[in-house]
């Protein structure tokens, strides 16, 4: 419910007090989230939340433009331009920005969609004026700064981030051609975010200006904070920095312009990175938060979700079409797509998946649904709604968008009681209403050349692809005077505001404990929100396989939560899912995973399924075949995917075929075919041990019903001790010499780019260090590589390094995807910047990367899953409970000497293997000339 303790007036400013209260009345379950929500006399809108668990605070500025405000021939401009604001400002310049916040510890970004764009940061609170001081300037002092260069930069970054997103993944194409057929000509959601090459090519400073003066003032905004800081001071520096920016522009709130379809229109396309086909359906149904949204929500997961849904019954169980069912409705500020999207398995086609649909569509209409299905998706939404509150950064984005599309935060406790009023005849209704005999559009996207695969009477989409010969790039000027023209301001804005006093980072407190079989147990208190995170690790994962069969481990994490003995796998589902909680069991490299999340007034009941699921595994025959298909079509669809190619060759370079490490945890494609139900149950048998199992906890329960709900699991699983021989992998070693390696994929429009070598266990004193040096090397959105690759030559949407963690000796890597063409140049700038590194850093970098590693401490421990995290690495490596506090203090002793000795030791250009996925007829041959010799080419599979 919605309690309004204090409303008034005083001059412009309004404030609104409220707390939500959960749908039971459970002392520890109830959520209380203040704000106070004011308008400054330029328009913008400020909502104050105030939180004093952590010494941080989360910023959001959403401003009410997307996608949608675009007109057509100047698509994708909303999302060119949220890149131009990171670009700097005029008294910001360029890279300063993003340093400034690096510097205080701070992590930002953003993001466009259809209807809003939205910029974040979290940070320590000492940064707050400092984040005022950046955030204003770009908001009220920006235009002048934007220059020719800068533009040119970003359109080539732009049209990299769509190859990469779009034209060069499987399925990249579908969203396309979805809404160019789904919406009339000229609707606002008639084009993609990204937007087409050639419009973002055009774009020109004119259009810059003009975006700017129509939709970036105050008035359009919603500034949000969240965190440690006191109301009434921030008022005043609000006043200072935002208070002089001029309202510009008339954002109009726009009609919902909801579209409806005359007759079902279809269309293929031939994708030259998938290998098996796709078919999405979609129907037109309303916007976002029109009053059947809530019903429609519940209809996708009735229709797809879980073992009872008639779409999983249909073609998964039934006829074995595909592996994963999807059906979701997505809602925008002006209309809505209600979708269901099959991947079928390999060697079916799309005409029997579209029939399989309308079958269970039948079967829907037939069997009809329950009183206990309606209630399961509400506990289930009941979870997710706290879930999207967890921590300051999430509240303050929820926040700005209640505001941004219906001016009122407080509608973030209405929207859920609308949830809660959603009715079986809801559901039903909107079914015959948007869903049944009504048209839709449907894309079938095939393998290239087996368009006898497509669904009945569809037309080619005429997708119009870049000639990877001839990519659309934009030529950035050089040399020409690009001064920058500043507008006045009442206040200083050339000076860089000082930080405030360091605040003091307290480690959560934490409990250990041990069950009488050997199981030890980490857990942090969390009383935030009503909910457990909890955290089963057993070690060994991947490294119980055996070279001859892998995927053994991912089989078993499959099958294991299918059902107990005593509960079929639909029965075991449905009693987890009527708790609001969820279940997951993953295969790592080194160890195995069951995660629970739940309400905290479920946490016994939830944990007693988990030892059920633990001890009484069924090995359901039926669910066997059907995981063993699901991790084989896992494993074609990865062949298909230009990074995931790179990485598994990567694997197989650094660790061999002699060692499990080498091969993915999925398996093979011919050892998936050799796994029995005897295998699993063997693996089980020497894996599944007490005496290699740590639970790790955090939530809103104590130690002491922590312990009580384990007693149980404590007395009834017994296991011999494992053999430690068995969960390790022998060392790798580093190449003598470098060697590049080139999978060809053919017509790929960017080439995939991994270079590395085995480096370091976690463990290893060295480890700290090792991470320190590779943060201004490729660790960091203002690392070398980064700006080099991206923000100075415009070759790709991003570029990175580090060094991986794990028991065993685990790899470096730096790793990009760039433009087809700069293939060649991009392979020899890694090389050259990682060799030019090895001179040495700089007092100044040293010093720099010292304050982001400590400050940035105080972001690492709000959420439960965060705290999880730290347990887990805690237990895994035998750190001691003050781990952050030593690795801090090798951070502040780190000298310059330490620096570059370390860098000597890991950073080592020539001993890497080079791999490079992309197409070998037009780019292999350059790569002789890096100096490493003639490529090899190695399979892509």
């Amino acid at each position: 419910m919605t309690t309004i303790t204090k409303i008034f007036k005083a001059g412009l400013v309004l404030m609104v007090l409220f707390a939500v209260t959960s749908c039971k009345k459970a002392a520890n379950d109830r959520l209380s989230v203040d704000f106070e929500k004011y308008r400054m006399q330029n328009g913008l809108q400020v909502i104050l939340h105030e939180d004093h668990s952590d010494p941080m605070i989360s910023y959001a500025i959403m401003y009410h433009v997307g996608s949608g405000r675009e007109t057509p021939g100047r698509t994708g401009f909303a999302h060119l331009f949220e890149h131009l604001l990171f670009m700097g400002s005029e008294n910001v310049p360029t890279g300063k920005f993003d340093m400034v916040l690096e510097g205080m510890g701070a992590s930002n970004n953003g993001g466009t969609s259809r209807d809003y764009t939205v910029y974040y940061e979290v940070f320590p609170k000492n940064a707050l004026e400092k984040v005022f001081w950046l955030e204003s300037d770009r908001m009220g002092f920006f235009i002048n700064s934007v220059t020719p260069s800068a533009l040119a930069l970003q359109q080539n970054v732009v049209q990299n981030e769509k190859r990469q997103r779009v034209d060069n993944t499987p399925y990249g194409f579908t969203e396309d051609i979805i809404v160019k057929n789904l919406y009339p000509k000229g609707h606002p959601y008639s084009w993609t975010v990204i937007g087409e090459m050639e419009d973002l090519k055009n774009a020109t400073l004119d259009d810059v200006r003009n975006f700017y003066k129509n939709y970036y003032g105050p008035n359009n905004a919603t500034l949000v904070l969240a965190g440690d800081f006191s109301s009434d001071s921030i008022k005043v520096l609000i006043d200072k920095y935002f208070g002089e920016v001029k309202p510009h522009g008339e954002v109009n709130k726009r009609d919902p312009i909801v579209v409806t379809l005359e007759k079902t229109k279809k269309l293929f396309h031939e994708d030259n990175f998938a290998n098996v086909p796709e078919i999405t359906m979609v129907w037109p149904v309303p916007q976002e938060f029109h009053k059947d949204m809530y019903a429609l929500n519940f209809l996708a997961r009735i229709l797809a979700d879980g073992k009872k849904a008639p779409l999983y019954k249909v073609l998964v169980k039934e006829k074995q079409l595909t592996s994963v069912t999807n059906a979701y409705n997505s809602t925008n500020e002006i209309a809505g797509e209600f979708t269901i999207s099959i991947r079928a398995n390999e060697g079916k086609t799309l005409k029997e998946v579209e029939q399989a649909v309308f079958e269970a569509f039948g079967r829907f209409e037939k069997e009809g649904i329950t009183e206990k299905d309606v209630e399961r998706i509400k506990a289930l939404s009941e979870k997710n709604f706290y879930e999207g509150l967890n921590g300051v950064f999430n509240k303050s984005l929820n926040l700005a968008y209640y505001n941004t599309m219906l001016d009122d935060p407080a509608f973030i406790e209405k929207d859920i009681e609308n949830i809660k009023a959603v009715t079986l005849d809801d559901i039903i209704m909107v079914y015959h209403k948007y869903i049944k005999d009504k048209p839709y559009i449907a894309t079938s996207l095939v393998p290239k050349g087996h368009i006898e695969m497509v669904a009945d009477n569809s037309v080619s989409a005429e997708i119009k692809e870049e000639n990877i010969n001839e990519a659309t790039r934009v030529e950035i000027p050089e040399g020409q005077s690009e001064e920058v023209i500043k507008t006045p301001s009442i206040i200083d804005r050339t000076t860089e505001p000082p930080a405030g006093e360091e605040p003091e980072v307290n480690l959560p407190a934490l409990w250990k404990a041990s069950l009488s079989n050997g199981i030890k147990v980490y857990g942090i208190q969390n009383k935030e929100l009503p909910l457990v995170y909890l955290n089963i690790t057993i070690e060994g994962g991947a490294l119980q396989d055996k070279v001859t069969l892998p995927g053994v481990a991912n089989m078993v994490a499959n099958v294991l939560p299918q059902g107990t003995k005593n509960k079929t796998p639909e029965e075991l589902e449905e009693e987890i899912e009527l708790l609001g909680s969820s279940i997951q069991v993953a295969a790592g490299r080194e160890e195995i995973t069951m995660e629970g999340n739940m309400l905290s007034r479920n946490f016994e009941k939830t944990v007693s399924l988990i030892k059920e699921i633990l001890l009484e595994p069924r090995w359901d025959s039926a669910e066997f075949t059907m995981a063993l298909t699901r991790n084989k079509n896992a494993i074609i669809q990865a062949e298909a995917q230009p990074t995931n190619v790179a990485s598994s060759a990567f694997y197989r370079l650094v660790y061999g075929t002699d060692n499990i490490l080498g091969y993915s945890t999925r398996g093979t494609r011919e050892s998936i075919d050799k796994i029995s139900v005897n295998d699993l149950k063997g693996f089980y048998k020497r894996a599944f041990l007490p005496s290699l199992t740590t639970i790790h906890i955090a939530g809103n329960v104590s130690q002491d019903q922590v312990m009580a709900a384990l007693e149980p699991l404590s007395k009834e699983w017994k296991g011999e001790a494992a053999q430690s021989d068995v969960l390790e992998a022998p060392d790798p070693v580093a190449p003598e010499k470098s060697v590049i390696f080139f999978a060809d994929m053919p017509g790929s429009f960017q080439s995939v780019i991994y270079a590395g070598y085995p480096a370091i266990k976690r463990s290893d004193p060295d480890f700290v260090k090792a991470d320190f040096v590779n943060y201004r090397l490729g660790g960091a959105y203002t690392s070398i590589l980064n700006q080099i690759l991206r923000e100075q030559k415009g070759f790709t949407y991003g570029a990175s390094s580090s060094f991986r963690e794990m028991k065993s000796v685990a790899p470096f890597i730096a790793a990009t995807s760039v433009r087809s063409d700069a293939t060649f140049e991009s392979v020899k700038i890694i090389r050259e910047e990682m060799e030019r590194y090895r001179k040495g850093i700089s007092t100044e970098d040293l010093q720099f990367v010292k304050n982001y590693l400590i400050r940035s401490n105080a972001l690492r421990f709000e959420t439960n899953d965060a705290l999880v995290g730290m347990l887990a690495t805690m237990s895994k490596y035998g750190f001691s409970d003050d781990y952050i506090k030593k690795e801090e203090a090798i951070i502040r002793n780190m000298t310059l000497d330490d620096a570059n000795a370390t860098i000597l030791k890991y950073i080592v250009p020539d001993r890497m293997y080079y791999v490079v996925v992309g197409d070998a007829a037009s780019q292999m041959k350059a790569l002789e000339k890096i100096g490493f010799g003639k490529p090899v080419l190695i399979p892509n599979k």
